[in-house]
């Protein structure tokens, strides 16, 4: 990168620390203040800094432009893809991507299980809002009181006796994913099937996605889809960072509890 590129871009993360004036610039990028101000009032021109009326240089609202229209540009299910394949690949189970829209959350994509028994779902199909566990790990993510008002106006069908009862049992549920960070569906929509889930996160850290691996009991118990979950959430936390942009930190998950629940 050339050095004045380098020194230019690096004004950026100063100034999001808070409004900063020509000298602190110029000693943070180690040059001279003429130096410095070319560099500002190349920035100031394009929007991306702005010089306050102390004299003191902040971001300038283009840059937060740029950054709304590169998120609501974000194509997760285009990013989260070859994820995806990788994480079939490593496990051979059914991996889905889920996004809500309204008060549905809807598969956008889905790799099949390399198995002969394969799930019954398909893209752009709702999922069962009330038991999925990709459905638990978005709404999880959403503030209380809106939280609270879906839960409220949402049904509670008994597709097993696993199902969720009703939206007291439910807010509990979601409290406790948005605690721990993951979700299950064990036997919660069909008894033969299980389900973990893990979020997709945006640059501004809510959650934007979920993806899945999901199984019957005649290919994997619910113990052996409990395993796979470190994998699923370093998945998910791939995806999130190419959402993000971010280089992926050393991975210090410690190991999750996955002890399934008593059969009841």
């Amino acid at each position: 990168m050339s050095q004045t590129v380098d020194r230019a871009l690096s004004i950026l993360p100063l100034l999001a620390e808070g409004p900063a004036d020509l000298g602190q610039v110029a000693a943070r990028l180690g040059v001279h203040k003429s130096t410095a101000l070319r560099l500002l009032r190349t920035l100031h021109e394009h929007g991306l800094v702005h010089r306050q009326r102390d004299q003191r240089y902040r971001l300038g609202a283009r840059l937060f432009a740029l950054a709304q229209e590169a998120a609501e540009n974000l194509d997760v299910r285009e990013i989260a893809h070859p994820h995806l394949v990788r994480l079939n690949e490593d496990t051979g189970h059914t991996v889905h991507l889920a996004v809500r829209e309204g008060d549905q959350v809807l598969y956008i994509d889905k790799v099949e299980s390399r198995y002969p028994v394969r799930l019954y779902s398909r893209i752009g199909r709702p999922v069962a809002i009330t038991v999925a566990a990709v459905a638990k790990v978005i709404l999880a993510d959403l503030p209380e009181p809106e939280r609270h008002a879906l839960t409220a106006r949402l049904d509670y069908p008994a597709y097993t006796s696993r199902s969720t009862p009703d939206a007291a049992a439910f807010r509990a549920e979601l409290a406790a994913v948005r605690e721990q960070g993951w979700a299950v569906d064990l036997g919660g929509h069909e008894e033969s099937v299980n389900c973990v889930a893990a979020p997709v996160r945006g640059p501004d850290g809510a959650v934007v996605a979920a993806l899945s691996v999901s199984a019957p009991h005649v290919v994997a118990s619910a113990g052996e889809l409990l395993a796979l979950l470190p994998r699923v959430r370093r998945t998910a936390r791939a995806v999130s960072d190419d959402c993000s942009g971010r280089t992926p930190p050393e991975d210090t998950t410690p190991p999750e509890d996955t002890t399934p629940p008593e059969e009841t």
